[in-house]
């Protein structure tokens, strides 16, 4: 019982920060924008959310830090794509470049430090009922408040005119600025949020999952986010099973080299990366077979109107 507790655990601490970063992007593509710069935001959330924590000694400023540090970088993607009409693509792609960059450099002086990270939540008793209590009643700060993030994008996007209004943006932004909606604004502020939940993402791995940080710590984590937006077919809910299954599958790989199988070490650690490629190749070829189109939140073909 203690065993699967403990890889549960461990399954949700690994699927949140995808969970936060894969929210906000679907939030991006819904408004009909395609952001590949999630991996920079996230990293420049990461270094900004531990430089922040690490000189105020609070987890809570840290964190705005981090959320600071992915709005600024989506703003630079907004003003280029959205401002300037360039691609998407390239853009989302010298995002990424871009942000490994700054966060390298806001980082360098903390290689090696190390802070206290977010207090896990402790109820008497509640949280000691075995297997449950720590599962759900002894997680911290963050791994609710990205459970309550996609509850709240769903309200947002299928039970709000302003939902219904982004999503129009996205299926045909000709029709909605006909009918008067500023769909610059709109994406403007989806892009935003999408930054928001990225360095939020990001700096959630300094502050509570590793409490100290390392260049490069990411790891590839916003190329599975922008993966799990495709998994999940842009619906929120599915979006947090694919999570959780993205996560379980990092935890498998850790688990398998402690019990000592014999695979190498490296193929091990590609397993992520492989079940987001075939994901990505099945969800591909069912659509292609049943002949519908890419959906629009895709974003492959869209062209601000002004």
């Amino acid at each position: 019982m203690e065993f699967i507790e403990a890889i549960l655990l461990t399954v949700v601490a690994a699927s949140t920060p995808l969970l936060l970063a894969a929210s906000g992007e679907l939030v991006v593509e819904r408004a009909g924008v395609l952001n590949l710069g999630v991996e920079g935001m996230m990293i420049v959330g990461a270094a900004c959310g531990f430089a922040g924590a690490f000189a105020t000694g609070s987890i809570i400023i840290g964190a705005l830090c981090g959320i600071a540090g992915g709005v600024a970088l989506s703003l630079v993607f907004a003003a280029l794509t959205l401002g300037l009409a360039g691609n998407q693509v390239a853009s989302g792609l010298a995002l990424t470049i871009l942000g490994v960059g700054i966060a390298g450099l806001i980082g360098a002086g903390f290689v090696g430090q190390k802070i206290t990270g977010a207090p896990n939540l402790y109820i008497p008793y509640i949280t000691d009922i075995p297997l449950v209590g720590k599962l759900i009643f002894g997680q911290n700060i963050f791994v609710y408040l990205s459970v309550a993030l996609v509850v709240g994008i769903w309200h947002f996007l299928y039970r709000t005119r302003a939902g219904l209004i982004l999503r129009a943006v996205g299926d045909n932004h000709a029709s909605a600025h006909a009918l008067g909606y500023p769909v610059l604004r709109i994406r403007l502020f989806a892009v935003m949020f999408g930054g928001a939940c990225a360095g939020l993402g990001g700096a959630y791995l300094p502050l509570a999952y590793t409490p100290f940080w390392v260049s490069g710590m990411t790891s590839g984590r916003g190329w599975i986010a922008l993966a799990l937006v495709v998994f999940a077919a842009w619906l929120p809910f599915r979006l947090m099973v694919g999570a959780y299954l993205f996560g379980g599958i990092t935890i498998l790989q850790l688990h398998a080299q402690a019990t000592g199988l014999g695979i190498p070490s490296q193929l091990m650690s590609s397993l992520p990366y492989l079940a987001t490629i075939i994901v990505l190749v099945v969800i591909s070829a069912v659509r292609g077979r049943a002949g519908s189109p890419a959906p629009a939140s895709l974003g492959l073909a869209f062209i601000p109107d002004r």
